[in-house]
């Protein structure tokens, strides 16, 4: 034994390994440091994670101490298959142990009964997507070099020399490049790119790559084995007799991603020895290796000069039809997951994560990281974030409109109008219509009192501190995700320049300050001049949108002369529902087919700026897309809530559109009415609208890919059964994510979140449709992911970009226009005036909130002679809605003193709220910090800790650099 143990050693040493049975079994039985561990528990990329990993000989005859401890880790032990070195020449097979969390997810390998050694690599590869027999479209064709990469390209493009260069140089710099034909289309080849070993390590350095080196170990860990363990151990007695979380994933269910618990320091070869490489194949994630691959690709010449590189120039001349990321295989097995396990992690993400039965659960967030990339992460987490602070938001809502709904029969107000079967108000048109009494529209006052009632400001006041809270813990969760995803030291590297900035501007140059090194260069006249263009036609865009809406007043105007006067009894009872509901039905249409004009104009505005960079050309895009979308959505929004009614003037001296049709003037019960109804076809129906785009469309691309696959339409085999097909072909035949990458999908939340606070007053069940649509939203994005998309590019991202300031700007405009609406169009401000200036209870100490209201309605109406209209019809007088003089007032028509009393009111409302708010808003911000305490602390003793790691893995490498040499060592700490 202690020949083989030597043997082990000695060959770990070569290779750059450091841990081995022997050592293992003395560590065993000394007493570790407390400062710093071995990170044996390093999380794997497959779905069972495959730690601790150990060393054994190929010898057909057991060894009684590996059996032992073989036999001590059962529970949670498989080995992995056998991984033979670049050469050829390596015996050994590295055998590992499985993190329990992950195994209790297989009830059947739970068990402890001895488990064969074939057994757990036939397990074992199948969870790695490889069957024991062949490759399923994961490796290469000899079953051992994973595919990390694919390129796609006609055999009848021209650009033969360009596809040769460039493959040729992706040798020399240390890829393997295998080619295959298609399936399913005898034109396509595909090339399957594998990084070795060395080239992996050698950009991974050059890339900064942070991996880990060492198992964190915090300073707060002595308090839980001290005074406080007790207390800790009942708290845990208590919760576990509470009910279990249902919103959280079962531990079964996934692998222990125990990454985080390593410190990580950028990969350096020089310092290998520090890092615990267990297992080659599996010390580089999947997506990690992508990346370093796709930054080869990015970098890789395919003609003489400057600018001749890159994959994307290859893409953009057609050189290659695509690249991208294989996935991981399937997502559908044949076999349950809680029976069998895990396929691969793509699988896993369905089961777990895309299905619709998972609608309650907490998102794997790690898993999702892992798979899809830090950038993508991010936007699940935010988007996870969001909905979950839209519950009690929704909450507060409902509970508003409930107690609405409650109130509604002993409103004052809805009374008053109900009752006054006497009250003759003014026709609606001059010549064809006929005064009609106010109670006729009791209906309509009562659904108004659903949405403008005492509860409204209060909402409005918590939603615009909601908006705060929001983003300030979103910024706190935000700085734990880039902590524990280990991008708090990383930043950006420094991008490559777009293929037109550089054919654009190639003959200028000028010395890059970053890296020295010479470059094109975009002189400011001509950066000044462009950006002038594309604000012209920002703004050109901006006033089609005003036209559009001024075609759809114009359209409420004639509506409302025809519905007031129409043969229909019913129609012509409820011209105002019938006006509002057209007009919203065709504005909705027009939003809808105005935003794919603008998509195409804000794709060529931005490509006319020539941006530097794809970050900064896609933060110019997301920026014209919000504000054309925004405006879009918002503008007929911002006329009905604050220009309707308000200059329609009185009858017999009414103010007409081309003298031809009267303005709009609000109902006696408030326009708040029109504001809802608007807010709340427009989000049900657009909301609608983007989750059939989003999963339809993708569904019936893919379908029809499928459907020519069946015919062979594509010269190739007819292939009947979609399983047979390689992974290549597989993902070939589903759709590239789209080119504005997640643009689409955080403008359409950002624009919810402007409904769900910018006019909360006028509709509080926005929140709600939020709420719902959201839930829905997580797993459409994620079926679309998992299922219909190619994989994308796994980036990096420490933030969600540009959208943040959008958001905080959201979050600004939402406390002003609340304060508008809660001014201005509803009746919250005239109410509250009469009832403490005007009506019954002004000289009463004691008093109910309905009597003070007794008369408001016939308060805000005002009289009118209806013989100064030409039509001799009508006779008598008639009342409309406004403060002003009756007829025989020695100043006829004028404004009264309770106009002046309500606009002051209004005024000064506007001024209060507005500051409270925003006070309110600056201290709350000011109270939660960016970045909690402990986590503050965690990082400030982490790089404490950093220097003393290091040299404790140094002083470890000495040790057993002298044990091998046979010297004598003392096991001393510095």
């Amino acid at each position: 034994m202690v020949h083989h143990s030597g043997s082990i050693q000695s060959f770990k040493q070569q290779k750059g390994m450091h841990t081995s049975i022997s050592e293992i079994l003395k560590e065993k039985s000394l007493k570790p440091s407390r400062r710093s561990l071995p990170c044996l528990a390093q999380s794997q990329t497959h779905p069972i994670n495959l730690n601790h990993f150990l060393s054994v000989p190929l010898s057909p005859e057991p060894k009684p101490e590996v059996e032992g401890l073989s036999q001590s880790i059962s529970t949670s032990c498989s080995l992995l298959p056998p991984q033979t070195a670049e050469d050829g020449k390596d015996h050994f097979v590295e055998e590992s142990e499985v993190s329990t969390c992950e195994a209790r997810a297989d009830e059947s390998f739970l068990l402890q009964k001895p488990v064969t050694r074939a057994k757990l690599e036939a397990r074992t590869a199948s969870v790695q997507g490889k069957n024991p027999t062949d490759s399923s479209g994961l490796f290469f064709r000899d079953g051992k070099k994973r595919i990390d990469y694919i390129l796609v390209y006609k055999k009848s493009s021209p650009q033969v020399e360009k596809r040769c260069t460039f493959e040729k140089n992706l040798r020399a710099e240390g890829l393997m490049l295998e080619k295959e034909p298609s399936l399913t289309n005898n034109d396509i080849m595909f090339v399957k790119v594998h990084a070795t070993w060395d080239t992996l390590c050698k950009y991974a350095e050059q890339m900064n790559i942070r991996m880990p080196f060492r198992k964190k170990c915090y300073f707060t860990d002595w308090k839980s084995k001290t005074l406080g363990s007790r207390f800790h151990l009942r708290c845990r007695q208590i919760k576990s007799w509470l009910p279990r979380n249902p919103m959280k994933l079962d531990k079964e269910a996934l692998p222990d991603l125990e990454e985080t618990d390593c410190y990580t320091a950028p990969f350096s070869r020089a310092r290998m020895h520090h890092f615990t490489i267990n297992n080659r194949e599996t010390f580089f994630s999947n997506s990690t290796r992508s990346r370093i691959v796709h930054h080869v690709l990015q970098r890789t010449k395919y003609e003489d000069g400057k600018s001749k590189m890159g994959i994307n120039r290859l893409l953009g001349n057609s050189t290659y039809e695509a690249a991208f990321p294989p996935h991981e295989g399937g997502y559908k097995s044949r076999h349950s997951i809680k029976t069998h396990g895990a396929q691969n992690h793509r699988h896993l993400l369905y089961e777990r994560w895309a299905r619709w039965g998972m609608w309650y659960k907490y998102q794997p967030l790690d898993l999702i990281r892992r798979y899809f990339g830090e950038k993508i992460g991010l936007y699940f987490a935010w988007l996870g974030w969001y909905t979950g602070m839209l519950i009690p938001a929704a909450l507060v809502g409902v509970f508003v409109f409930l107690y609405g709904l409650l109130t509604m029969d002993a409103s004052q107000i809805s009374k008053e109008i109900c009752e006054a079967n006497t009250t003759i108000m003014c026709p609606m048109c001059e010549e064809n219509c006929e005064p009609w009494t106010l109670s006729d529209s009791c209906v309509y006052a009562k659904v108004t009192y659903l949405f403008d009632n005492g509860g409204t400001v209060f909402f409005a006041i918590f939603m615009a501190i909601w908006a705060t809270v929001f983003l300030e813990f979103w910024k706190r969760r935000r700085a734990e995700l880039t902590y524990d995803w280990d991008l708090i030291d990383w930043e950006e590297e420094e991008e490559e320049l777009r293929p037109q900035f550089e054919a654009k501007y190639s003959r200028m140059e000028r010395v890059n300050p970053i890296s020295g090194k010479p470059e094109p260069f975009q002189p400011f006249s001509d950066k000044l001049s462009r950006l002038m263009v594309s604000v012209s036609g920002i703004f050109f865009m901006i006033s089609l949108v005003l036209t559009a809406v001024f075609a759809v007043v114009v359209f409420r105007l004639i509506a409302m002369e025809k519905f007031a006067s129409f043969n229909w009894h019913f129609v012509k009872k409820n011209w105002q529902f019938a006006t509002s509901g057209t007009g919203v039905c065709i504005n909705f249409m027009i939003i809808m087919s105005l935003n794919v004009v603008y998509e195409k104009v804000a794709y060529l505005l931005t490509n006319l700026e020539h941006p530097r960079t794809e970050s900064e050309w896609e933060n110019s895009f997301a920026l014209k897309m919000f504000l054309f979308q925004f405006v879009n959505l918002n503008s007929s929004t911002f006329y009905i809530a604050f220009f309707l009614g308000r200059f329609a003037g009185r009858p017999g001296k009414y103010n007409k559109l081309f003298s031809r049709w009267r303005l709009e003037e609000c109902h006696p019960s408030g326009c708040l009415i029109d504001l809802c109804l608007q807010m709340g076809v427009i989000m049900f129906f657009k909301q609608i609208w983007n989750n059939f785009m989003e999963l339809g469309y993708p569904l019936l691309q893919n379908w029809w890919s499928r459907r020519k696959m069946k015919k062979g339409g594509g010269g190739g085999q007819n292939v009947e059964n979609k399983a047979q097909l390689p992974q290549w072909d597989k993902d070939w035949n589903l759709q590239p994510m789209n080119a504005h990458g997640l643009v689409d999908e955080y403008l359409e939340m950002v624009l919810q979140f402007g409904f769900t606070t910018i006019f909360v007053a006028a509709f509080p069940l926005a929140p709600l449709l939020a709420l719902l649509n959201n839930i829905i939203e997580i797993r459409l994005d994620a079926y679309k992911f998992v299922t219909q998309w190619r994989r994308p590019m796994p980036a990096r991202a420490t933030d969600i970009g540009i959208w943040h300031g959008i958001l905080e700007g959201i979050g600004v405009l939402a406390v002003i226009t609340n304060a508008f609406v809660i001014a201005i169009t509803s009746d919250y401000i005239p109410r509250f005036v009469y009832a403490f200036k005007y009506g019954p209870c002004v000289n009463k100490r004691h008093h109910h909130g309905n009597e003070c209201l007794q008369g408001y309605v016939n308060s805000s109406l005002s009289v009118f002679d209806m013989g100064e209209l030409n039509n001799r019809n009508h006779s008598g007088y008639c009342r409309y809605r406004d403060y002003r003089a009756p007829p025989w007032n020695t100043v006829p028509y004028e404004f009264t003193l309770q106009f002046w009393h309500v606009l002051a009111a209004r005024l000064a409302f506007i001024i209060v709220f507005e500051h409270l708010v925003f006070g309110i808003k600056s201290f709350i911000a000011y109270l939660i910090p960016d970045m909690p305490k402990d986590l503050c602390d965690r990082m400030r003793r982490e790089k404490y800790l950093m220097q003393e790691m290091m040299y404790e893995a140094e002083l470890e490498h000495l040790q057993k650099e002298r044990k091998k040499n046979g010297k004598r060592y003392h096991h001393e700490w510095p």
